[in-house]
């Protein structure tokens, strides 16, 4: 996104009385105990095994560690993950965009 874009976007979210992650990239998780994740806003998947979930965000990676964990679905911006989750890591880039 172009920094007019990222500007308008800010601005339409204060204007608006918005939350900034409703109209950017910002990644949105929503945690049900340690058994379910949804991850909103990621940019695909980097890495999958039943102990290990990698996903791709606009600035960096999320990392999931855990046992048993499983793919549920995934969409376009979303995914839900299921299993014993250990850990969540974010691993940014260090750049803002």
């Amino acid at each position: 996104m172009s920094r007019f874009g990222r500007k308008l976007s800010n601005w339409t979210a204060n204007w608006l009385d918005l939350p900034q992650d409703t109209l950017s990239d910002t990644p949105r998780l929503a945690m049900i105990g340690n058994r379910h994740l949804i991850v909103e806003n990621h940019r695909g998947i980097v890495h999958f095994s039943n102990e290990l979930v990698r996903l791709a965000l606009t600035n960096g990676e999320l990392e999931i560690t855990g046992s048993e964990l499983v793919i549920r679905a995934i969409w376009t911006e979303e995914i839900r993950i299921e299993g014993t989750i250990g850990h969540i890591t974010y691993k940014g880039t260090g750049e803002l965009k």
